[in-house]
């Protein structure tokens, strides 16, 4: 359950990254690259957007490492594609 606890977080954490990529036409990793670089947005109307979009994009990044984490954690315990899909069911 826990497993798919995470990945429900990361598909919902990845829509409100679409959204975002589809208003300012940048990928999120290319946008929090610069961004955590200290680049400041032209318009001011884009602070409170820019720093919503970073903490998503954060966030995801934590949900992603546990997921994988996870994942592997269950691999080295010699665990095959259709048990990870019993467990994370």
């Amino acid at each position: 359950m826990i497993i798919h606890g995470i990945l429900l977080d990361i598909h919902a954490l990845e829509e409100e990254l679409i959204q975002f990529e589809r208003k300012y036409g940048l990928r999120s990793e290319i946008f929090y690259t610069s961004y955590m670089r200290g680049e400041e947005p032209e318009n001011e109307n884009w602070m409170l957007d820019f720093g919503e979009w970073a903490s998503i994009y954060k966030t995801w990044l934590i949900r992603q490492a546990e997921y994988r984490d996870k994942i592997l954690s269950l691999q080295a315990r010699k665990q095959n594609l259709s048990d990870l899909i019993r467990i994370a069911a």
